[in-house]
C-alpha cells in the first residue's frame, strides 16, 4: 500500500548503497572501505572549542545564515586561498552539510523541466535533488577506464532547456581533479549559454601530486554565474558536524536561504564557532592531513595491486576506483555484495552513481581515509581474494 502513496518526485530518494553496505559490514565484522569517512577526528583545538561552545550555552538558534564569525572566516578563507572576494554578510550561508546547500541550490534554481548537465558518474544526492525539484538530468560522461572529461560532449549536451550545470571538482567517486583548461572550457561554456553553475567542491583541500584546485568562479564571466559549496566535514576530519556553507551573489544567496529556512532553518550552533576558529587557524593541520592521506592513497594503490587489481590512481578526494574483472567478476554489485562474507572487507559499486549503468558496472570504489592499520587490515583479507569463490 505504502508503494500506491509514494509521490513520483522521490524515485531517487530511496535506501542508499551505503546503508546497505554499512549494514553489511557491521553484520559481517568487515573491514568498511566502503562509506566516505575518517576514522580519525580533526584537530584537537577545533574539538575542544566545540566542548567550550557547548560549556558557554551556545546552543539554541545561531543566526539563519550562520554566526558571523563562521561566515567572516569562510570569506577570509577563500580570499586566502584563492583570491576570490565574498560578502560575508551577503554573499554566504552557513548550511547543514554541503549535501542541505547542493539540495537547496538545486530547489531554489531548477524548475519542472528543466534540464541541470551533471558529470557521470555523480554523487547520489544530485540524482535525488534534481528529481525532487521535478529537473532532468544530463549526464556528461567520465567514464573508465581514464575517468577523462571530454568537452566536445559537454558542449553537445547543451539543449534550450539547460538551466543549470552542476561540476564537482575533485570529482566523486572517480577522484579527477579537472585541470585550468578544462575549467576554462566549461566557463566558456557556461557563458556561451547563459546557464547557472552550482559547484561542489568539497574534497577542494584534498589534492595530490601535482593536481591543483582552482574555483569555476574564478574564471571570466564565472562569479556572478557560480555558486560555490564546500563544507567542513572532509577538510578537518568532522562529517558528522554537517557544516557547509554556500558562496554567491546576494540575489543568488537569497533564494538558496529562502529555502534552506525551510529544510532546517539553523544549522549545528556549537559546532560553528570551532569551524571558524579552524578556517582561521589551521591550514597546516589540513597540509598535513593531505600529505597523510596522500600517503593512505599510495599504501592502498599498492595493497590492491597486490591482489590482482589495478587501482586508478586518484588526484583527489579519498576514494580509489578498481575495475574487478579481472578477480572474475563482470558486475560490481555483485562483487560488492559477495565481499564481506567472502573476506571480511566492504566497497561500494561504482554503477549506483551512474544513469547508464552499464558504464560503471564493472567499477568499485575504495575510501581510504582510514588509519594505516585498517588499510592493512582489509589488504590482508583481501588476500582471500586469491581463492577461488
Amino acid at each position: 500500500m505504502a508503494s500506491a502513496w509514494k509521490a513520483d518526485r522521490v524515485k531517487s530518494a530511496t535506501t542508499t548503497i551505503f546503508a546497505e553496505m554499512s549494514a553489511l559490514a557491521v553484520a559481517t565484522g568487515s573491514v568498511n572501505l566502503g562509506q566516505g569517512f575518517p576514522d580519525t577526528d580533526g584537530p584537537d583545538f577545533m574539538l575542544a572549542a566545540a566542548r567550550q561552545a557547548i560549556a558557554d550555552g551556545v546552543n539554541q538558534y545561531p543566526p539563519g545564515r550562520g554566526i558571523a564569525p563562521l561566515r567572516q572566516a569562510i570569506a577570509a578563507h577563500t580570499a586566502r586561498h584563492y583570491g576570490l572576494d565574498y560578502d560575508p554578510d551577503t554573499e554566504i550561508v552557513v548550511t547543514t552539510g554541503a549535501t542541505e546547500a547542493l539540495a537547496a541550490a538545486i530547489l531554489a534554481f531548477v524548475n519542472p523541466g528543466d534540464e541541470v548537465i551533471a558529470l557521470e558518474p555523480f554523487y547520489d544526492s544530485y540524482a535525488a535533488s534534481i528529481d525532487l525539484a521535478g529537473g532532468v538530468r544530463v549526464g556528461v560522461g567520465m567514464f573508465g577506464p581514464d575517468f577523462a572529461l571530454d568537452l566536445a560532449e559537454l558542449a553537445a549536451a547543451f539543449t534550450p532547456r539547460t538551466k543549470v550545470m552542476l561540476i564537482n571538482s575533485p570529482h566523486n567517486p572517480t577522484g579527477t581533479v579537472l585541470d585550468r583548461e578544462q575549467l576554462a572550457g566549461i566557463a566558456r561554456l557556461a557563458v556561451q549559454h547563459d546557464v547557472l553553475v552550482i559547484c561542489d567542491e568539497v574534497y577542494e583541500h584534498l589534492v595530490f601530486d601535482d593536481a591543483e584546485h582552482v574555483p569555476l568562479a574564478s574564471f571570466p564571466g564565472m562569479r556572478e554565474r557560480t555558486v560555490r559549496i564546500s563544507s567542513s566535514g572532509k577538510t578537518f576530519s568532522a562529517t558528522g558536524w554537517k557544516i557547509g556553507w554556500a558562496m554567491s551573489t546576494p540575489e543568488l544567496i537569497n533564494e538558496l536561504t529562502a529555502v534552506k529556512q525551510f529544510l532546517t532553518y539553523v544549522s549545528g550552533a556549537p559546532f560553528q564557532p570551532a569551524v571558524a576558529l579552524a578556517l582561521q587557524t589551521g591550514d597546516g593541520w589540513v597540509e598535513q592531513a593531505r600529505l597523510d592521506l596522500q600517503q593512505k592513497r599510495d599504501r592502498l594503490a599498492d595493497g590492491l595491486r597486490s591482489v590482482g587489481l589495478k587501482p586508478v590512481v586518484p588526484r583527489g578526494t579519498y576514494f580509489m576506483t578498481t575495475d574487478v574483472t579481472p578477480l572474475g567478476y563482470a558486475d560490481g554489485v555483485e562483487f560488492c555484495r559477495d565481499l564481506p562474507t567472502r573476506c571480511g572487507v566492504v566497497a561500494i559499486p561504482h554503477q549506483v552513481f551512474y544513469d547508464r549503468v552499464d558504464q560503471g558496472r564493472p567499477y568499485v570504489r575504495w575510501a581510504f581515509c582510514k588509519q594505516d592499520r585498517v588499510i592493512d587490515e582489509a589488504v590482508r583479507r583481501l588476500g582471500a581474494l586469491s581463492t577461488p569463490a
